[in-house]
């Protein structure tokens, strides 16, 4: 039976990197072409990355993308090649187009219909929609249409009215950020729209972290029976090279049996190995991509430091992992050892810098400004900040980007310090919920077959350690209790009457609502992270920090 060979070029661009990403480009359809590939098929905006935001603002940008795809598509050969770009129309606005490009010709172009505008995306403020009639194209004597990322989730929309203007294989170009689950939803997508069009579609994703993001790739290749011929791997740059089958009578290529990579399906990540491996992916892209080589952490000993420590590791290598260990007056013997033991595991180095001192020092020169010693929470504070400012003159003093260990439920609920553990360049579990750090580290823990991640630090009650005896449940409620009240609230916009009917309890959920609403402003000061769930803070969440909307609380 007739074939199209195909490569899902999924690449790691970096925003704004023009000619870095041409070379990205024209590396991976050399490969593609020594394939035998036919058709090369790149990310959605291959040329700029994705999102460039605000660059599309500046002319120059606009013009300069457009001159790296032209220098592209004319280095193009026999195999045909998909590529993302920004154009123009012919009153100058600016459109999301895929262009069809072989023998160093643009063969066809086709503009984004559908510009998504909620969650993450922003494609209206700057993108203006396509409207030209369904057109397909010949590629080896097979007629393919072409699309971009959105395009794809809309029933009745450009994939099945580019099915009925003949094409047999729909490219779907896409910058699609990864979340919890997302993997599932769009292949159920996928099989919608190939039954609904009839014929085969090829959808080809971005790897890579691009700030808060993460690009899973995880490309895709469904058939007109709706089987899965081909899926590139996750977290990775991949060529990935198979053969979809046509029927004979709507193609002109024969049958070529000596080309034969046949189905190419790479294994499936299980949900807790996703999400580790988009949280390395997108330490080391935030970390490399803004120029640090070195990253500082605080290793306090506890779960939440242990677990960044680990996926810095895995993202940079030991070498450039640096931790440090800032004991208090407060700090438990076990923690200082677990700090330790963890290091030792990993293989990074760990300074020791007790803040009593300084602890001390500042506290005298508060004291006549506060009529005595600082006492709770502007004590507890101090301490915090105090570390802070050890970490960030270590980054000022070597280079290195501080990492922050603040995870989901505590930026949440306001569980953190202004300019102490909040300070740093970039928050590794920011979006990673507290019952699923330990699930993470337990995750961890299994994969190395030994305790990477010590068990004490697994089993004892989690604590800030800035008062004698403290815990977590003291001021929250327990991990287990807050986080699901947490995502109905964060995640779910559900109401706190909603949630009460849930079966969640009424003071709880009265609790959670006005210490979400109240950190508000702590969380616009908070470093970017990586967006690992459906709904994160930052992009995703845009809640005025001045509001006083309070009618969601639950009430008798």
């Amino acid at each position: 039976m007739p074939s199209l060979r195909l490569a899902l070029c999924q690449i790691n661009t970096v925003v704004g990197d023009l000619t870095g990403n041409a070379d990205r480009i024209l590396t991976a359809l050399d490969a593609a072409g020594s394939s035998g590939a036919d058709l090369a098929i790149f990310p959605e905006l291959t040329v700029t990355g994705y999102p460039p935001e605000d660059l599309l603002g500046r002319p120059a940008f606009v013009a300069e993308n457009r001159a790296v795809f032209e220098r592209i598509a004319a280095a193009t050969g026999p195999c045909a090649a998909v590529i993302g770009f920004v154009d123009e129309d012919d009153s100058g606005r600016l459109l999301n187009t895929a262009a069809l490009c072989a023998g160093g010709s643009v063969v066809g172009r086709y503009a984004k219909r559908q510009l998504p505008n909620y969650g993450v995306f922003d494609e209206q403020r700057w993108f203006t929609p396509g409207s030209a009639p369904a057109t397909v194209w010949p590629v080896a004597g097979v007629p393919v249409g072409m699309t971009i990322c959105e395009d794809l989730w809309f029933a009745g929309g450009p994939i099945p009215e580019q099915a009925t203007a003949g094409a047999r294989l729909v490219v779907n170009l896409n910058a699609s950020p990864y979340s919890r689950g997302r993997r599932s939803e769009r292949l159920a997508v996928l099989a919608e729209r190939v039954a609904e069009a009839g014929c085969a579609i090829a959808y080809v994703n971005q790897v890579g972290g691009q700030d808060e993001l993460v690009f899973d790739g995880a490309s895709l290749v469904m058939d007109a029976r709706g089987n899965l011929v081909a899926s590139a791997v996750q977290f990775a740059e991949d060529v990935a090279v198979c053969d979809i089958e046509l029927d004979p009578e709507l193609a002109t290529n024969p049958p070529r049996p000596d080309r034969a990579p046949g189905p190419r399906i790479a294994p499936v990540l299980d949900p807790d190995a996703e999400v580790y491996e988009a949280l390395v992916l997108g330490t080391h892209d935030y970390v490399r991509k803004n120029g640090f080589t070195d990253v500082v952490i605080g290793l306090s000993g506890g779960i939440d430091s242990s677990l960044v420590a680990t996926v810095a590791v895995d993202a940079l290598g030991a070498e450039h992992v640096h931790g440090v260990a800032l004991p208090s007056r407060y700090s438990s013997d076990g923690s200082l050892s677990d700090a330790s033991a963890l290091a030792r595991n990993l293989g990074i180095d760990l300074a020791n810098a007790p803040i009593d001192g300084p602890h001390r020092t500042i506290g005298a020169v508060l004291e006549p400004l506060l009529g005595g010693e600082p006492s709770g929470l502007t004590d507890e504070n101090l301490q915090s900040r105090i570390r802070g400012v050890i970490l960030m003159a270590l980054s000022n003093a070597n280079g290195w980007m501080v990492l922050t260990t603040g995870n989901k439920s505590e930026m949440a609920t306001g569980y953190s310090t202004l300019y102490g553990d909040s300070a740093g360049g970039f928050a590794v579990i920011k979006d990673v919920d507290k019952t699923l750090v330990y699930r993470l580290c337990r995750y961890l823990n299994r994969r190395a077959g030994s305790d990477v991640i010590p068990d004490a630090v697994l089993v004892k009650a989690p604590s800030a350690e800035l008062r004698p005896d403290q815990r977590d449940d003291e001021s929250l409620p327990p991990y287990d209790v807050l986080d699901p009240v947490l995502a109905g609230y964060v995640e779910g916009d559900r109401s706190a009457e909603e949630l009460v009917g849930d079966g969640f309890d009424r003071e709880v959920v009265d609790l959670v609502v006005r210490l979400v609403d109240r950190a508000e402003y702590k969380r616009r000061q908070m470093p970017p992270g990586v967006r690992i769930s459906a709904k994160a803070f930052g992009k995703d969440r845009r809640m005025p920090i001045t509001n006083r909307y309070r009618s969601g609380v639950a009430r008798v």
